[in-house]
């Protein structure tokens, strides 16, 4: 293995503590080292294994259920296996022919979607929703948490309009990587209908505690975009959630979204693409 000179080496090092990515792996002879290669071969099987391995409903539901806000409903989308939700995206978008999803009438409604990640809805989905439940439930009425698999984004404006939720939070596995194969997503609609484009969404990404945000982070933005999205009237590209480059400015996040009515809705085609 080719050695590197201390200082480069101390380089990388400090580099790589900032970023997942793979940088700075060093090389032997004109390739990698072995043990690099390894690590990309053991991450690649873990990315792809997320994908395949099926959601544990049974599971999730039991630790779903301790969290209080009732038991959790289980829905199924119209794709019959992985293989043909991997295949055909839109059917993945809507409910099976005998899903049943009784009307709460609640202001949020949580749906617990497989998504491209069961992985990552098994390891972080009922922590998530705890979060989210300590957050909102003393301000809007919840109903009880829906758990879909073969389901992508667009299955939560089904369920919502027929359990008449206000604000739809969809809490979906996002698409594994190499670095990060466990990352959850929460897309809010707010008003949902069935026909929603993805510019009426908005998405808190990379949820994979301690490596990605936290849980109470990801609640609190999610919070955050709820009340603005209320006072707003709408979701999506029209509000914006600035409360982290207030902190960052030094100055006390506000409670909730600075909207913003003139942003055009073309910027964020193609959120559920993948979903």
């Amino acid at each position: 293995m080719t050695a590197e000179l201390p200082a480069v080496q101390e380089f990388w090092d400090e580099l790589r503590k900032t970023t997942q990515a793979r940088i700075g792996l060093g090389r032997a002879g004109n390739a990698l080292p072995s043990s690099e290669v390894l690590a990309l071969a053991a991450a690649h099987a873990a990315a792809r294994d997320a994908v395949h391995v099926p959601l544990d409903v049974e599971g999730l539901a039991a630790e779903v259920r301790e969290i209080g806000i009732g038991d959790p409903v289980l829905v199924t989308s119209r794709a019959t296996s992985r293989e043909e939700y991997l295949r055909r995206p839109d059917l993945g978008r809507l409910p099976a022919e005998d899903a049943e999803v009784p009307h709460v009438g609640a202001d949020i409604g949580f749906v617990l979607a497989d998504g491209l990640s069961p992985t990552a809805l098994r390891t972080h989905g009922a922590a998530l929703l705890a979060a989210l439940v300590a957050r909102l439930g003393d301000r809007h009425t919840l109903a009880p948490p829906v758990i879909a698999t073969q389901a992508r984004v667009g299955l939560g404006d089904h369920i919502a309009a027929a359990a008449g939720y206000r604000t739809v939070l969809v809490i979906i596995g996002e698409r594994p990587g190499l670095s990060v194969a466990d990352s959850l997503g929460i897309y809010l609609t707010h008003l949902p209908r069935v026909g929603r484009p993805d510019a009426d969404r908005n998405c808190v990404s990379n949820i994979h505690p301690p490596g990605g945000l936290g849980y109470d982070e990801a609640a609190r933005i999610a919070a955050s975009l709820v009340a603005g999205a209320i006072e707003l009237g709408r979701s999506g590209v029209a509000l914006k959630d600035t409360s982290r480059g207030a902190a960052i400015d030094g100055g006390h996040p506000p409670p909730q979204a600075v909207v913003s009515p003139t942003t055009t809705a073309g910027s964020e085609r193609g959120l559920d693409s993948a979903f």
